[in-house]
């Protein structure tokens, strides 16, 4: 029987440079679409999925981060006092439970990998999931849910794919598959960033993973790679002689709020969803966009 997965990974310890001057002083993670910081709908997800202990791999300037995920009892009686109950309400629902969370701290940007091998004492001797926060993946069931479903059919580790064109798969980690049954394939080789003539397939690596714990030796164990990093990919590519990987196309869209437009792409598409400015934000879309100086 696969072994409950119960501990997601957030690595935030990133500089967010590609935001400045707007991360100079709030961490990236904490920019809002619309009104919800991007690692609180990262936290939605992992709470939907099911995951009972959120672990933070912060840097420094990030204590912001933690003090979101804990009790404001300022606010909270500002708020009480202004007979505010329905905006208490959703911050106590946010709230994660007494002991939920974990913080731990990436010292040096040394890569992804050695980012989430700064996790591993408080991951332990058990699987766990890894949720890249700057990949929102908007979905009516997230992400991680929907890879549930294979990682109790398969086992194993279980990494979201998505396809893009063929001719950008050189921005990407890139697998190749074989058979595939449904939304889940074997993966039978992992490539970072190939160039377009060696791609092995058009699907990329996408921002969430089921590993493992036996990838942390693989990381400890590895030189840098791309970038002069530690690489999570070269970990799991040392990995997959020993264990098997299956990707799963989820049903879904991805964001990438690490970038300008993917940030901005997600606060349209999740405006236009809420009941309660849906209509106002259309029609101030139209008349933007009808300003023929921007068509």
């Amino acid at each position: 029987m696969n072994r409950k997965i119960r501990k997601a990974v957030f690595p935030v310890a990133g500089l967010g440079t590609r935001f400045l001057p707007a991360t100079k002083a709030v961490p990236k993670e904490m920019l809002t679409i619309v009104d919800r910081p991007v690692i609180q709908l990262a936290v939605d997800e992992a709470k939907e999925a099911g995951i009972e202990h959120f672990i933070f791999v912060t840097g420094r300037n990030k204590g912001v981060i933690e003090d979101h995920f804990d009790k404001q009892y300022e606010l909270e009686e500002t708020l009480r006092a202004r007979g505010k109950n329905e905006a208490l309400d959703k911050l106590n629902e946010d709230l994660p439970g007494a002991g939920q969370t974990s913080f731990t701290r990436q010292q040096e940007p040394l890569g992804l990998g050695h980012a989430v091998w700064c996790a591993r004492e408080l991951v332990g001797d058990e699987p766990f999931a890894l949720v890249l926060p700057d990949m929102l993946m908007h979905a009516k069931k997230g992400c991680l849910s929907q890879m549930l479903g294979a990682y109790e059919k398969y086992g194993g580790n279980i990494v979201a794919v998505e396809e893009v064109p063929h001719e950008d798969v050189s921005k990407y980690g890139v697998v190749g598959c074989t058979d595939q049954v449904g939304d889940t394939f074997r993966i039978t080789e992992m490539v970072e960033k190939p160039a377009i003539e060696d791609a092995p397939s058009n699907q990329i690596i996408s921002g969430r993973y089921i590993l493992q714990p036996e990838v942390f030796a693989k990381i400890e164990n590895q030189n840098p790679g791309a970038g002069g990093e530690i690489q999570i990919t070269d970990a799991m590519i040392a990995l997959m002689e020993e264990q098997p990987f299956h990707g799963y196309q989820f049903s879904g869209k991805t964001y990438d709020c690490g970038s300008k437009i993917g940030f901005l792409a997600a606060n349209v598409a999740y405006g236009l969803e809420r009941d309660d400015l849906s209509g106002d934000f259309k029609a101030v879309l139209k008349e933007i966009l009808a300003d023929s100086d921007l068509l």
